[in-house]
C-alpha cells in the first residue's frame, strides 16, 4: 500500500485540482461567445430540474477552498501567528474578495450609454487597479515606498471608477450596489464562515463534521420551510446561498482534516481513498434523495445540487490524490500549473482580454464559434489564459490576497 509519510505543507493534488477546475471555469465562462453550445455544458435555468457542467465547476472550486484552509491556517500557526493575527488575515482576504466581487458584479450591470467612458475602458481600469493593489511585489526595502504608492494608486483608481459608475437603465441609471456580490464575493463570504469555523475547531474531526452538517442542514431546513420564521431578518442577515456555499467549503475542510489526522500517524493510503469515496457516495445519495422534493438547481441552490456536487468533489479529489500524491503521476499537469498556484491572476486575465478585443473590434468568424469547432476554440482560449498567467508570473505579476 502506498503511504504518505507525514503531513506536508500542501498537497500537489489540491493545487492540480484547482488548476483543472480553473481550466474548466475559464472554458465554461467563454461559452457565451459561441453558438450552438450543447445544453449539458451550460448553466441550467432556475425553473429546471437539471444540472450542466457549468453548474458543477463553482461548487468544485469552493470545495478546493475548503481543502486549502486547514493547511494555510496550520502553516500560519507554525510561523507563530496568534489566532488574532489569523483572524485579521481572514478578514483581509474576505475584504479583498468582497471588494473585487462587488466591482465585477457591478460591471455586469453597467449602463454603458450613461458612462463618461466606455464600459470596456472601465473594465480594464478595474482589473488594472486589482493588480496594483494585490500584486505580490518583490521584497526590496529600497523600493518599498514605490510599491506602497502603487497600492494607494490602485485604491484611488477604484474610488474614481466608483464615482463615475452608472448602472442599470441608461435612462435612469443607479449607483453601485452589492447585488449578489459576484462569484468572488460569494467565495469571500463562504471562505470567511468556513475559515472562522476552522479556527475554532482546529483538526478535531467531530467538530469539523458538525460545522459541515450545520451548513448542509441549514440549507435543507430553508427549503423545508423550517426557517420561515426568520423571513423578517433574511434580507438583512443570512448565510450565503442559504448555507449551500459554505457547505461546499466545509466539505473540503473535512477531507483535509481527515488527511491531516491520519498523516500524522503515517496511516494515509487506500483507507483514506475509501473514506473519500464513501463520503462522496453518501453525498450523492443525499443529493438524489432530496431531488424529488425541490429538484436540482444551482440558481436556487437546492439540497440536491449541494449533495450531488459535493459528492462529485469528494470522488474527484480521491482520484487526483491517488494519481498525483500516491502514484506520483503528475507531469501531465505541468502545463496548467499556473492556474493552480496563481488562480486569481488566471481568473482576471479574461476580463482584460474581452475588453481589449472588443475595443479593437476583433472578432472570430462565426464558423470558429459554432458547435464542436467553437468548443475547441473555447478550450484553446482557456489554455491560452493559463499560459499567459504563467508568463506574467515570470515577469513578477501575480495576485495574492
Amino acid at each position: 500500500m502506498n503511504k504518505v509519510a507525514s503531513s506536508p505543507l500542501r498537497l500537489d493534488s489540491i493545487d492540480l485540482f484547482r488548476a483543472v477546475t480553473m481550466f474548466l471555469m475559464i472554458f465554461v465562462n467563454d461559452l457565451w461567445t459561441l453558438e450552438g453550445v450543447p445544453g449539458w455544458l451550460e448553466h441550467s435555468k432556475a425553473a429546471e430540474d437539471a444540472m450542466g457542467l457549468s453548474d458543477v465547476v463553482f461548487p468544485g472550486f469552493l470545495f478546493i477552498v475548503g481543502l486549502s484552509i486547514p493547511f494555510a491556517i496550520s502553516n500560519r500557526r507554525k510561523k507563530g501567528d496568534s489566532n488574532a493575527l489569523i483572524i485579521r488575515h481572514i478578514g483581509e482576504r474576505t475584504f479583498a474578495l468582497l471588494l473585487m466581487g462587488i466591482f465585477i458584479v457591478n460591471y455586469e450591470n453597467i449602463a454603458g450609454g450613461a458612462m463618461v467612458v466606455s464600459k470596456y475602458v472601465w473594465e480594464i481600469g478595474m482589473v488594472v487597479a486589482f493588480f496594483l493593489i494585490w500584486n505580490v511585489y518583490p521584497s526590496n526595502p529600497e523600493r518599498k515606498w514605490v510599491y506602497a504608492a502603487l497600492k494607494v494608486f490602485g485604491y484611488l483608481s477604484l474610488a474614481g471608477l466608483a464615482i463615475i459608475y452608472k448602472g442599470g437603465d441608461a435612462e435612469n441609471p443607479a449607483w453601485m450596489g452589492t447585488h449578489w456580490y459576484g462569484i468572488l464575493g460569494l467565495i469571500g463570504w463562504s471562505y470567511l464562515l468556513s475559515a472562522l469555523a476552522y479556527v475554532v475547531t482546529g483538526d478535531r474531526l467531530a467538530w469539523v463534521v458538525g460545522g459541515w452538517l450545520f451548513f448542509v442542514l441549514f440549507n435543507l431546513a430553508d427549503f423545508a420551510g423550517t426557517l420561515d420564521f426568520l423571513d423578517p431578518v433574511k434580507k438583512y442577515v443570512w448565510i450565503v446561498g442559504s448555507g449551500s456555499m459554505p457547505a461546499f467549503v466545509m466539505g473540503g475542510v473535512v477531507a483535509s482534516v481527515i488527511y491531516r489526522n491520519n498523516a500524522s500517524r503515517n496511516a494515509i493510503g487506500a483507507a483514506y481513498l475509501v473514506v473519500l469515496v464513501v463520503l462522496g457516495s453518501i453525498c450523492l445519495a443525499y443529493g438524489f434523495g432530496t431531488r424529488p422534493f425541490w429538484g436540482i438547481s444551482k440558481i436556487r441552490a437546492t439540497p440536491a445540487w449541494v449533495g450531488i456536487c459535493t459528492g462529485i468533489s469528494f470522488i474527484t479529489f480521491a482520484f487526483l490524490f491517488w494519481l498525483i500524491d500516491l502514484k506520483k503521476i503528475k507531469n501531465w499537469a505541468d502545463v496548467i500549473k499556473p492556474a493552480g498556484t496563481a488562480t486569481l491572476t488566471c481568473y482576471l486575465i479574461p476580463y482584460i482580454w474581452y475588453a481589449v478585443i472588443t475595443l479593437a473590434g476583433i472578432s472570430l468568424p462565426m464558423a470558429l464559434r459554432t458547435g464542436a469547432v467553437g468548443l475547441v476554440k473555447s478550450a484553446c482560449f482557456s489554455m491560452l489564459v493559463i499560459l499567459l498567467t504563467g508568463a506574467v508570473n515570470r515577469i513578477g505579476i501575480k495576485l495574492k490576497i
